[in-house]
């Protein structure tokens, strides 16, 4: 048999990076739960076409991926690094686009009052988070429109966009409290207060 030349083993090394492969190996990664993608820090080995839409919809190659089960798997392996995204395993690391948050949120469950009330969402991805001091709710605004963005912190710098209809039914169980020397309207849960607009707009 032949030997390999440098060209030839060069040219298998830059192969670029597979969606099944990838899946495999999250598979195979994440038997016992959520893969440690923390502690993985692979080479990067290129550019995935995968698009996570704001909607929540994952794309491939500008086609949906219509497997729920395989969206579930990729996201288990997913990781942010300054502004990019990627999904990792312990051996490759591939850059994919988010259109805006990684995760979202499409119901939220509330218990508790008062002090001990939880908030407790659930993503389209099928994680679970309840809001508190380690996991935030914190809204962007449009600029130009004011619309509000709503986010929950899944874990790991990962957030998730909390869809419209969750978002205006967690507003019927707001409140206006005090929040560094200003009033704010906002949610309670875990414990925290998070402010969502200052009181004096909403007023006006």
């Amino acid at each position: 048999m032949a030997k390999e030349t440098d060209t030839e083993v060069n040219a298998a090394a830059a192969k670029p990076p597979d969606a099944q492969a990838l899946a495999r190996a999250a598979q195979a990664a994440g038997k016992k739960g959520l893969p440690p993608v923390h502690l993985w820090n692979p080479p990067f080995c290129g550019d995935l076409d995968i698009e996570i839409r704001r909607d929540g919809s994952w794309f491939y190659l500008g086609t949906p991926i219509g497997r729920p089960a395989l969206v579930r798997l990729f996201s288990t392996i997913l990781k942010k690094e300054g502004d990019r995204y990627f999904l990792v395993t312990p051996v490759e690391k591939v850059g994919i686009r988010v259109e805006d948050a990684p995760f979202l949120a499409v119901d939220a469950e509330v218990t508790g009052s008062g002090p001990d009330q939880a908030i407790r969402f659930t993503t389209l991805t099928e994680d679970t988070v309840t809001a508190g001091p380690d996991r935030p709710i914190r809204v962007e605004r449009d600029p130009a429109t004011g619309e509000p963005a709503p986010y929950v912190l899944v874990r790991a710098e990962l957030e998730a966009l909390i869809d419209r209809k969750t978002f205006y039914r967690l507003v019927e169980i707001g409140e206006h409290r005090p929040h560094e020397g200003r009033d704010w309207f906002g949610l309670r849960s875990g414990g925290a207060f998070f402010p969502l607009i200052p009181s004096e707009e909403l007023a006006g």
